[in-house]
């Protein structure tokens, strides 16, 4: 709810190093933007007047203060043929839905499932992200002159010393700053921002996407929407987790899932493509000391001035101190520790977070290195479950009786190594079957019980199950077929 505390809190806490740190974002975010533009065949602008209304907009209504979202290529590669066989107005009217479906995540608390990525896919993801961050930088540096070199390694020099002189203004807009008047007063021949696209000279604008309002429209778009949504909210709600690490504070992130909801539907009315939130820009307003709503504010409202006010003068930048910026995050990002952990963690974590990082980088698609990583996680976890299960037996003194003690979680995992405890061919009169140290967490376990129970009686003794916890009894009495008319004819079939 908003306050004056929550105002000052969110947006006014530290006001200068906001300010600066968003001016250091905007200028980073336009060759960025242009390219994504490119990625998806369509017009700069569109890219740029994506980035900034998602930028200002999630600035209000996102979860996570002074993280950044703009156009980003996860979602651009996937609009490529969205793009090209129906043309620009339907990437608007996708755009427009992805924003929907992202909404109804939010409603729907789809930000919880979260909490089955485990640690080691989070590391897997930012350090495939750091590597995609430095591939990226490559093509600037391929069948350049020896200058962008120098100025790169001079780039990464201010970047890294100035601070040693003051931290009142971030080091890499200093970089950018003086790389740019040396390259414009030396008359130096390097690339710069302008020739990666033209840069728009006019304010984006409210319009309905140009598209037919049809049920084949519909079905045109729905799949991109719904690839987009899952994308962005992935992307969005694991760099929303590495900023809550960042600077040490929570996230709300069923917020986050409306306000990138609610971002990219305006966005597609005013003409940009979708997006979510971006880590590497995410850790450039952390380094250089953004950390409330402010900073992704003047982000996105500082891109809009440069790109049609100052746009002759951006166009000048040297992309040569931006790709000294983006190599910064990229070592920033990586986690080094990762590396070292690699023989100290268990070897299943180490697996996990390995085949994130290769998926991702081989794949260029965050989506499916997180599914992989979750998969993983999922199956490791099951495996050492399932082991934890074990049933103990002792025989009554006259040798009639045997109680089985069962311990541990009995699931769809576990059910072999439950069933291949029982000895059903001894000849005993009654069977206890103690399940006081037990769970049954499913209809797997269930079954498993029933033909226990039921082959032990059709050997002729007598089955009495004890301990049962309240979950595990009432799951049971609604599935369990061992006390139920027929149940040894359903063992019998087996």
């Amino acid at each position: 709810m908003f306050s004056i505390a929550s105002l000052r809190s969110e947006w006014l806490s530290n006001p200068r190093a906001d300010i600066l740190a968003g001016i250091v974002v905007a200028l980073a975010l336009i060759p960025e933007a242009i390219g994504f533009s490119i990625i998806a065949g369509v017009d700069p602008k569109v890219g740029l007047y994506a980035s900034f209304s998602i930028a200002v907009i999630t600035a209000f209504v996102g979860g996570r203060p002074g993280m950044i979202s703009a156009a980003t290529a996860a979602v651009a590669v996937l609009v490529v043929p969205l793009v090209r066989d129906h043309g620009v107005n339907y990437l608007f009217a996708a755009t427009i839905l992805m924003g929907i479906f992202q909404i109804a995540a939010g409603f729907l608390r789809l930000d919880l499932l979260m909490q089955y990525v485990s640690r080691s896919v989070v590391t897997g993801f930012v350090n495939a992200l750091a590597i995609l961050i430095f591939v990226a930088q490559l093509p600037q540096l391929m069948n350049v002159t020896w200058v962008t070199y120098a100025m790169v390694a001079g780039g990464l020099a201010i970047i890294y010393l100035f601070p040693r002189l003051t931290r009142s203004v971030p080091s890499p807009l200093v970089a950018i700053v003086a790389l740019t008047l040396i390259s414009i007063y030396g008359g130096l021949n390097v690339n710069t921002v302008g020739d990666m696209g033209q840069l728009p000279s006019t304010l984006p604008y409210f319009f309905i996407p140009d598209v037919p309002l049809t049920f084949e429209t519909l079905q045109i778009i729905f799949p991109y929407a719904l690839t987009m949504a899952v994308v962005g909210l992935l992307e969005s709600l694991m760099t929303a987790q590495i900023v809550d690490d960042l600077t040490d504070t929570p996230s709300d992130k069923r917020r986050e899932c409306k306000g990138q909801g609610i971002a990219n539907s305006v966005t597609g009315f005013f003409g940009g493509m979708g997006g979510c939130a971006m880590i590497g820009q995410s850790v450039i307003n952390v380094k250089s000391g953004g950390s409330t709503r402010l900073s992704t504010f003047v982000a996105g409202s500082f891109l809009l001035f440069l790109i049609v006010v100052l746009g002759p003068v951006v166009s000048q930048i040297p992309m040569a101190s931006l790709v000294a910026v983006m190599i910064m995050v990229s070592i920033g990002t990586f986690s080094w520790s990762s590396i070292k952990n690699l023989r100290t963690h268990p070897w299943q974590s180490s697996v996990v977070m390995v085949a994130t990082v290769v998926v991702v980088v081989w794949t260029h698609d965050l989506a499916q290195g997180v599914v992989v990583g979750v998969l993983l996680s999922g199956v490791f976890f099951a495996s050492k479950v399932m082991n934890m299960v074990s049933v103990t037996s002792e025989l009554s003194d006259d040798g009639r009786c045997r109680t089985y003690k069962v311990a541990g979680q009995v699931f769809f995992a576990s059910t072999d190594r439950f069933a291949e405890s029982f000895d059903f061919k001894e000849v005993l009169d009654r069977v206890i079957i103690d399940v006081s140290a037990a769970h049954f967490w499913d209809i797997s376990a269930v079954d498993i019980l029933d033909k226990a129970v039921l082959k032990f009686r059709r050997e002729g003794a007598t089955v009495e199950i004890v301990g049962l916890n309240e979950k595990s009894a009432d799951m049971i009495e609604r599935f369990a077929i061992h006390d139920k008319p027929g149940g040894l004819e359903h063992v019998a079939a087996h």
